[in-house]
C-alpha cells in the first residue's frame, strides 16, 4: 500500500499543503467548505494503487496559507491550480471535486479542458440554482454574531455533523482535525471570505460550459444531503448535460460521504481513474 505523505509547494507566492500518494497518471482531489485534504484520507490508498494522488488544501483551508488580502475568486483559484500543475510538472490530471471544490475545480477545468483527462463529481454545485440551504449559509456569513458562531469551533463541529447521515461516524479526533486550521481569529475571517467570494457569474459560466466536456465523467453522491438538499436534481442534470456520466448513489450517506464510505468511494474512484 502506498504511503500518504504531507508535502508543500510554493504557488503564486503562497505556501500550499497537499497530501500525496502513489505514482502514475496524476489525480487531483479538491475538498470544499470547511474541510481540507483530510477529507480524502480514506479514499487515497485505493486510488494510489495505479495513480499519483494529490489531495490539495486550497488556499484559505487546511495547512495552506490563508492571506486575508486574497480575493478567493474563481480567477484566483484558476491561477492557483494552473500554477500547481506547473510547479508539479503535470501536463494533465484526473479531477475529483466535492462541495465548494466543485465550482472551483469545474471553473478551472472547463476553461482548461486539455488539462483534465477525467472528471468525478461528489456532492457539489454545478448550476446557478440557489436552494434555501445555500442561501441561508451565504446570508449567515455576513451577519455579525451569526457569522462568528458559524466559524467557531462549535459551529464547525455542528456543520460537520449536519453533513453526515450518521454523526457517530465522525470521531472527535476527526472533528478536531477539521477545526484545527481555524483556531485563530484571522483564519476564521478568511474562512468566512471563502464562503462568499465566488461570484454567481462563475457558476453561470460553469453551467454553460459543462456540456462541452468530452472526457469520461463519474458521479458519486450521498442522497441524504442536508447541506445541498437538491443534490439529486444536480446530479440528474449533470447526467443530461453529459450523457457519458456513470452514477453511483449512496442512499444512506450524507454530504460528507468520504467520511461515511471513504474506502468504498476510494475503490470507485480508483476504478474510474485507472488508465
Amino acid at each position: 500500500m502506498s504511503t500518504v505523505t504531507s508535502e508543500h509547494v510554493q504557488v503564486d507566492g503562497l505556501n500550499l499543503h497537499y497530501l500525496s500518494a502513489g505514482s502514475g497518471p496524476a489525480v487531483l482531489l479538491l475538498h470544499g467548505w470547511p474541510t481540507s485534504s483530510l477529507l480524502w484520507r480514506a479514499t487515497m490508498p485505493a486510488i494510489a494503487k495505479k495513480n499519483r494522488v494529490i489531495a490539495l488544501d486550497l488556499p484559505g483551508f487546511g495547512a495552506s496559507d490563508k492571506p486575508l488580502a486574497a480575493s478567493y475568486s474563481f480567477r484566483f483559484y484558476e491561477r492557483i491550480l494552473n500554477g500547481l500543475l506547473e510547479e508539479l510538472e503535470l501536463e494533465d490530471v484526473g479531477l475529483a471535486v466535492h462541495d465548494l471544490g466543485g465550482p472551483v475545480g469545474l471553473y478551472w477545468g472547463l476553461r482548461n479542458q486539455a488539462k483534465v483527462r477525467k472528471l468525478a463529481l461528489l456532492n457539489t454545485l454545478a448550476y446557478p440554482r440557489v436552494t434555501w440551504a445555500l442561501a441561508a449559509f451565504v446570508v449567515a456569513t455576513y451577519i455579525p454574531g451569526l457569522r462568528t458562531l458559524l466559524t467557531s469551533q462549535w459551529g464547525l463541529a455542528k456543520a460537520l455533523k449536519l453533513g453526515v447521515a450518521d454523526p457517530s461516524r465522525l470521531s472527535d479526533e476527526t472533528i478536531r482535525g477539521y477545526q484545527q486550521p481555524f483556531t485563530s481569529k484571522a483564519a476564521r475571517r478568511v474562512l468566512l471570505k471563502t464562503g462568499h467570494s465566488l461570484h454567481p457569474g462563475g457558476i453561470r459560466e460553469i453551467a454553460k460550459r459543462l456540456p462541452s466536456f468530452q472526457g469520461p465523467v463519474r458521479v458519486i453522491y450521498g442522497a441524504r444531503d442536508r447541506i445541498l438538499p437538491d443534490v439529486e436534481k444536480t446530479m440528474s442534470q449533470v447526467k443530461r448535460d453529459l450523457p457519458q456520466t456513470e452514477t453511483t448513489r449512496f442512499a444512506d450517506c450524507g454530504h460528507f460521504l468520504q467520511e461515511e464510505r471513504g474506502a468504498e468511494v476510494g475503490e470507485l474512484l480508483a476504478e474510474f481513474f485507472a488508465d
